[in-house]
């Protein structure tokens, strides 16, 4: 593509360059070369967002419009940005080095989640009653926190910002979205949309910059509700600095997914579910494959079939429809998971790939499996296409590894019995459990999507992430005088 668009921000209604330059480089992650300077709103212009929110949220200029009327103004969200999909998807692929065909069925999301959260909203208007203790009424109503500050990674920004900042506006939260420094420009098109269909001042603004600029906006007491999407470290600054305020913390913090793999399994089906885990998003996704725990009398078989799958994966420039998988977003990241990979072997592990790799001069990494590593040196999540094996005998051994770090957010079972395999299932500390699938859908649209121990805290969802966004009142008579 061309090249990238300036960064806008989006401050009171009206659109602006950022000021500030961080001295870091994007790259095009398919060639390597620079394409941009990362940029930051200026300390002014954060503060100048704040107070625009704060406004918002007080004159109720947003939460006590006609439900119908926010309705519509969401609803106008979504045809502007189905009007930019294709836009959308480019950039995203351009920026995060993830393939274009699977960038475009995301903007799926990128619009739908404007028509979920219009949904929601109309489901969840009605305040709920009970008889009090006198036979009176007793209200309870479901009510806007606040300003909510919505906070996402670089891997699928676009769908991601959709989902978090349509269901805090939908629960008549003033939003301020801060995309990731690493790949903004596919979330910045929701400037030009918003601009397009004209939010009241203050009821949906965008900025950008690093981590500082993040710190600056969570600590500040006027925003009431943050929603992150990102890594473990980021994720233990932000709930630290909510915990000061006691404001609510939606975090989705990433895994070290298990893959267990019993010995009745269907071999082929498995390689494909192992490959699609590490190939998706080029490895670069919260519920990819982490370690893949398989039955010893199995495994030699299940690494050859993996191996043979992942021969055929067409690795390529992200642009480009054939592509199966891409380039890892930047060289930073390569180095850092190509040193994590080098740790591994250090610990007497063997490295295992035999996907092919373009000559382009990008971020390009095959796939691996490491194998002969102990399960104490396989703890810490690696965002991209590596992956552990151990083996098991028993279904006791099998669950006590898959339970062997402190992450719980997704993991798989692979059995011809699916019985068995759910009731192994059960036993994994994880937020989702997927049988014999590996997909990017969730098994129901309207299932939750939980976090547990270091993946995070609180619940995403199309019902969840809505309600995170609101508080509850409870109201009535207690005495008749």
């Amino acid at each position: 593509m061309s090249a990238l668009p300036e960064l806008i921000d989006l401050i009171d209604g009206e659109r602006s360059t950022p000021a500030v330059g961080l001295g870091v480089w994007l790259e095009d992650p398919n060639t390597g070369i620079p394409t941009q300077e990362q940029r930051a709103t200026s300390d002014d212009q954060l503060a100048r967002a704040l107070a625009s929110a704060a406004r918002a949220h007080e004159t109720g200029v947003w939460a006590r419009l006609p439900l119908e009327e926010r309705a519509q103004y969401l609803t106008a969200m979504a045809m502007e940005l189905d009007k930019r999909k294709a836009r959308i998807a480019e950039l995203e692929a351009a920026t995060t080095g993830a393939v274009i065909s699977l960038t475009s069925m995301l903007t799926v999301i990128v619009t739908g989640a404007w028509h979920l959260a219009v949904e929601q909203m109309r489901q969840g208007a009605a305040a709920k009653h009970m008889e009090g203790m006198n036979g009176n009424d007793v209200a309870i109503h479901r009510l806007p926190w606040g300003v909510a500050l919505c906070l996402v990674p670089w891997n699928a920004p676009a769908p991601m910002a959709a989902h978090k900042v349509a269901n805090a506006l939908a629960a008549g939260c003033p939003t301020i979205l801060k995309p990731t420094e690493w790949a903004p420009h596919g979330s910045d098109v929701f400037a030009e949309a918003a601009h397009a269909v004209g939010f009241p001042k203050g009821v949906f603004q965008i900025v950008h910059g690093n981590p500082r600029a993040g710190g600056i906006l969570v600590k500040d007491r006027r925003v009431k509700a943050v929603s992150f999407t990102g890594g473990l470290e980021g994720g233990r600054a932000i709930a630290q600095a909510c915990a000061y305020d006691f404001k609510p913390a939606q975090l989705e913090l990433g895994g070290n997914n298990p893959v267990v793999v019993l010995e009745d399994a269907d071999i082929d089906h498995a390689a494909r579910g192992v490959v699609n885990l590490m190939v998706s998003l080029n490895g670069q996704w919260c519920r990819a494959l982490g370690r893949l725990i398989v039955h010893e009398r199995i495994a030699d078989a299940l690494l050859e079939a993996v191996l043979a799958v992942l021969a055929q994966v067409k690795v390529g420039h992200s642009l480009q429809t054939e592509s199966q998988m891409g380039p890892l977003v930047h060289s930073r990241h390569l180095a850092k998971i190509t040193g994590q990979l080098e740790g591994l072997l250090a610990k007497g592990g063997q490295a295992h790939r035999s996907t092919p790799l373009p000559d382009l001069g990008g971020h390009f990494f095959a796939p691996t499996l490491v194998t002969g590593v102990q399960p104490e040196d396989a703890q810490d999540e690696i965002f991209g296409p590596v992956g552990t094996v151990h083996t098991f005998r028993t279904d006791e051994e099998a669950l006590a590894l898959a339970n062997g770090t402190p992450y719980g957010l997704e993991a798989y079972v692979f059995a011809r019995d699916t019985e068995r395999a759910l009731a192994l299932g059960r036993s994994i500390h994880a937020g989702g459990v997927k049988v014999n699938g590996s997909s990017m859908m969730s098994l129901n649209l309207f299932a939750p999507r939980p976090a547990w121990g270091w993946s995070g805290f609180s619940e995403e969802g199309t019902r969840e992430t809505f309600e995170f966004f609101r508080g509850t009142r409870v109201i009535g008579v207690e005495e008749n005088v």
